[in-house]
């Protein structure tokens, strides 16, 4: 009866299409008696009522089905996994224990169940993951790449059946953590599909207009962008078919995620966006002729169609570190325009799609991967760092999105590194004690200094010297988390050895001169002289800047003071007494900060980033040194501060009317190059009152102009009423604050 009232109507009928999907998905891997063990754990956790909905009332069971499914169909992970994902909620609610499920299903489930409950733990308050708690997630994370595949496809899930929640505030939690988390875990795994459909539904869900305005203009361009493909992929088809190839070929076109990056980092509107689409062909090819044929492709193409030299991407030769092979060129298509065509296999396109799984599939092809010594970089970082957490996340987002470059030694040996990577990170690729005694190289042939970035192809030799040390600015050469972790380490332990030698210096110059060594005399006076940590002291001592016979005369005249001073014992009443606290905090989580010339006691400022005025919709941020900075609502950075940092925005608004004040802001301006556009539009802004003209900057091209207002305004008010004027220019088509 339990069983009945746990499921919906609605939820019984997905159950058995789920199940059904599930094991037509999961085929033979799944061993006759799975099926009714699980269906007996998951019956008697229902009937004892330990499994529960999540914040955004989703069954577990039917989530946990949608995972599986996911993980089965979508990169393709079968029994352990599957089995993992289902019976891990029971696990978790201590209904059944880690060693029954060893015992049943054997050790491969028990690990991944192990790894996902320890992962689950971490969102039990929250349906994102704590800052502070963002290593744990990483060390999980690294014990076990399924765990990390598992929870890629569990956000997936997540993010398709949260449309409909009326939890607005949880949505946009869990979307920008899949925007910043999951979507770059799921391109370093090379499941580029997923990776696709977090962003989009990232974007959907945060940032709605944009996301709807690009869709509905790439249904608007369809007919067109498909005549186009036609038009360009037809005489393609002829040759490939007379040279006799087996292939596949299609149009397709970029995610709506991809286009707003472009328009972002073009500062361009959709229209100014050209590359929307890219042909990709896929060949029915034999394991051995692979590479012949793909070249093949590539020069029957570059036949009919002229193409970029420096856009071409060979990754046949050289695949990813997650096995992403292909060959990617752009040619001149017809009416002059640029496109991308990618060639790869049918086995190349499915790791392509189900990333690292994939390889599971391919035994016996060569493909060396590069992830199990990502994850080892991971490890080593995480458990060695004593930076916090949310500087841990920075580096570990910018090592997943790295592209890469490859370099030779002497000997012929290829290491792999990511782009950007200098001499000394590649040293320390090598080795530690090669890192830490490097003093140069020699590339190709020529002498170049620890600095200097390599480039794919370049044959390195390291140089080294038996009295290098580490030095502190070789963290602003390295780019490589690895390197940088390593000389941490280093200088870590070269400052203990420092350390450890300057006190015993200390103690045996006060032996010599035949005086008593007091540890707390001694603390006092390190810390009049201004140091927090002992450790600082010392090292000053080491380098040279403290003089040992400066530091004793100071240490004699603090302790003859001491003995000048007698105790005096002090009584007061406690009548009356208040016992003094700290400051409270001026502003809690839940109160609202209001906006004003004379606020008195907290110290505010205007962010840059998005230039707040009066009336628009704002948020504070608590910064590092307690003051407070506003930004608007629709920030660009607003996103990333709720994610990382939401424990330090607080609520807030504007006081009163605006009275005199004036903002500056940045007014973004396109249109027709006509003569006298920029005076009709300089003209308007002069004749208003309260605004006044900062600086401008036009740009033209092609009969097009691009030009940047900065004005200083009194509110949005105002500021609308000028946007509306400017938009009724002639020839003005756009007018945009950033």
């Amino acid at each position: 009866m339990e069983e009945l009232l746990f499921f919906t109507e609605a939820e019984k009928n997905q159950l058995y299409t789920l199940y059904k999907k599930l094991i037509l998905s999961a085929g033979d891997s799944l061993q006759p008696e799975d099926a009714r063990k699980l269906k007996k754990h998951l019956s008697k956790a229902i009937e004892s009522n330990c499994l529960q909905r999540n914040s955004f009332g989703m069954n577990p069971i039917i989530k946990d089905l949608q995972t599986a499914v996911i993980v089965s169909e979508e990169i393709g992970m079968k029994r352990a996994s599957i089995l993992g994902i289902m019976l891990h909620e029971v696990v978790k609610n201590n209904f059944c224990t880690l060693e029954e499920i060893q015992k049943q299903y054997g050790d491969d489930v028990a690990g991944i169940i192990h790894g996902l409950v320890k992962t689950n733990e971490l969102y039990s308050k929250s349906p994102t993951v704590e800052s502070e708690n963002f290593r744990n997630l990483l060390l999980s994370f690294a014990e076990d790449i399924r765990v990390i595949l598992i929870m890629i496809a569990e956000r997936v899930n997540t993010m398709r059946q949260i449309k409909e929640s009326p939890n607005e505030e949880e949505r946009i939690l869990v979307a920008n953590e899949a925007a910043y988390l999951y979507a770059p875990l799921a391109h370093k795994l090379g499941l580029y599909k997923l990776k696709s459909e977090l962003e989009d539904l990232s974007l959907k869900y945060t940032r709605k207009e944009v996301y709807y305005d690009i869709k509905e203009k790439l249904n608007q361009t369809k007919a067109s962008r498909d005549k186009y493909i036609a038009t360009f992929i037809n005489p393609i088809k002829k040759k490939l078919e007379e040279a006799g190839l087996k292939f596949e070929i299609k149009g397709r076109t970029k995610s709506i995620h991809s286009i707003w990056n472009k328009m972002q980092k073009q500062k361009t509107p959709f229209e100014g966006i050209y590359d929307l689409f890219a042909i990709r062909i896929i060949l029915d090819s034999k394991i051995d002729k692979e590479k012949q044929e793909c070249w093949q492709v590539y020069s029957l193409v570059t036949d009919m169609y002229q193409p970029n030299p420096k856009r071409l991407r060979d990754w046949l030769s050289i695949p990813k570190s997650n096995g992403y092979e292909s060959l990617h060129i752009t040619v001149m298509g017809p009416q002059g325009k640029w496109v991308e065509v990618q060639i790869r296999t049918e086995r190349m396109d499915d790791v392509a799609e189900r990333g690292f799984a994939a390889h599971w599939r391919y035994k016996g092809i060569k493909g060396e991967s590069g992830l199990d010594e990502w994850l080892t970089s991971v490890r080593e970082a995480l458990e060695n760092s004593d930076s916090d957490s949310m500087d841990i996340m920075d580096q570990f987002k910018m090592d997943l999105y790295e592209d890469e470059v490859f370099v030779f030694t002497p000997k012929g040996d290829l290491f792999k590194l990511a782009k950007g990577a200098t001499v000394l990170d590649f040293a320390f690729h090598i080795h530690s004690n090669i890192g830490s005694k490097c003093i140069g190289a020699k590339v190709n042939g020529k002498n170049v200094q620890l600095k200097q970035v390599l480039n794919s192809g370049d044959q390195v030799e390291i140089m080294t010297s038996n009295t290098q040390t580490p030095k502190q600015d070789w963290l602003n050469i390295v780019t490589t988390s690895r390197a940088k972790t390593k000389i941490r380490q280093a200088l870590k332990e070269l400052s203990s050895k420092q350390t450890d030698f300057a006190k015993e210096t200390l103690e045996r110059k006060f032996k010599n001169r035949k005086l008593e060594y007091d540890d707390a005399t001694m603390m006092r006076l390190i810390k009049k002289l201004g140091f927090k940590m002992v450790t600082e002291f010392y090292q000053k001592i080491a380098d040279g800047t403290l003089e040992v016979n400066d530091i004793i005369e100071k240490y004699l005249l603090l302790q003859k003071k001491d003995t000048e001073i007698h105790d005096e014992i002090t009584y007061r009443s406690a009548e009356n007494y208040n016992l003094p606290t700290q400051m409270e905090e001026k502003i809690g989580r839940d109160d609202v900060l209001v906006i004003d010339q004379n606020l008195k006691g907290i110290e505010f400022k205007l962010a840059k980033c998005c230039n707040p005025i009066y009336g628009d919709d704002v948020f504070g941020f608590v910064m590092v040194n307690g003051g407070i900075k506003i930004h608007r609502k629709n920030c660009p950075n607003a996103a990333q501060m709720n994610s990382r940092f939401g424990y330090r925005v607080v609520k807030a608004r504007w006081a009163g009317k605006s009275v005199g004040s004036q903002y500056p802001i940045t007014l973004r301006v396109v249109g027709h190059d006509d003569i006298g556009i920029v005076t009709n539009i300089t003209s308007i802004i002069s004749k208003e009152n309260e605004i006044s003209l900062r600086s401008i900057n036009i740009e033209s091209n092609d009969g097009l102009f691009s030009g940047m207002l900065t004005i200083m305004i009194g509110d949005t008010s105002k500021l609308e009423s000028l946007i509306k004027k400017l938009k009724a220019v002639k020839g003005v088509k756009q007018v945009s604050r950033n």
